[in-house]
């Protein structure tokens, strides 16, 4: 198969070529039976992630690409790194007490990174999903319960399933001393629990700031239901999500 042809599949596969690091190309560069199967992959959904994703977003009934609330009055705020933010920001939008989930970088030394800065890992951020909520509503240890068991697999290092560096590093951001006590034991109650087979490796870091990321990324997994990197990593993640915190979530979503 040749570079034209790789690129061609490529294109179908991720039709805004905006997933550097996914599943689809380390199938590009891997045996020629998986090039066979990512080749029979793209006539079943390259085509419909191509010619769907203008029409995605005016089929969906409420968009989560909202902004950080204007008003911050009554509102917490809590940042987490968990992976690729399209399935984490819509895991904590789907929550009950919930006002926004912005997607965004945090952790890194570089003031307003781009995309394409930050996948370079040489800004040393992380995909991150910032969270506005209620405290009345919903508790930062529920949020917790969610990041570390719903939303991501804390347990590996600079990676997050097919995508793979350390800007999908698993990190919990605190604001507080006391948030910091409660991240601390909640990774050692996750431990002692065998919940997962391996350690957590979350990072446990002071929060210092978060920057936003472009408009094209917030609200993604809603806007553009059928393509092709959320049909095959985002969607089962959030759907597992909604199985194991079924009673915290927003009814309707």
């Amino acid at each position: 198969m040749g570079e034209a042809e790789q690129g061609q599949i490529l294109n179908k596969l991720r039709p805004d070529r905006l997933k550097a690091n996914c599943v689809h190309l380390r199938l590009l560069t891997s045996s020629p039976m998986a090039k066979l199967k990512l080749y029979l992959l793209s006539l079943l959904l390259g085509a419909a992630g191509c010619s769907q994703n203008t029409s995605d977003a005016q089929s969906v009934a409420r968009s989560t690409a909202g902004p950080a609330p204007k008003d911050p009055t009554g509102l917490a705020v809590a940042t987490f790194a968990g992976g690729c933010f399209w399935s984490c920001e819509e895991t904590f939008e789907e929550l009950r007490g919930v006002k926004a989930a912005v997607s965004g970088y945090a952790g890194g030394s570089v003031a307003h990174p781009s995309y394409e800065q930050v996948g370079s890992e040489d800004t040393g951020h992380a995909e991150s999903v910032q969270v506005y909520y209620d405290p009345k509503q919903i508790s930062y240890q529920t949020l917790l319960n969610v990041f570390f068991l719903g939303a991501h697999n804390p347990t590996e290092l600079n990676r997050q399933g097919p995508d793979e560096g350390p800007q999908y590093r698993s990190v919990a951001f605190y604001r507080t001393p006391q948030e910091k006590q409660e991240i601390e034991a909640t990774i050692k109650r996750v431990n002692s629990s065998g919940h997962y087979s391996d350690p957590v490796v979350t990072q446990v870091t002071a929060f210092k700031q978060f920057w936003p990321a472009e408009e094209y990324h917030q609200g993604f997994y809603r806007r553009h239901p059928n393509q092709p990197y959320i049909q095959a990593v985002s969607r089962p993640k959030v759907e597992k999500f909604q199985k194991e915190f079924k009673a915290d979530l927003k009814n309707p979503l």
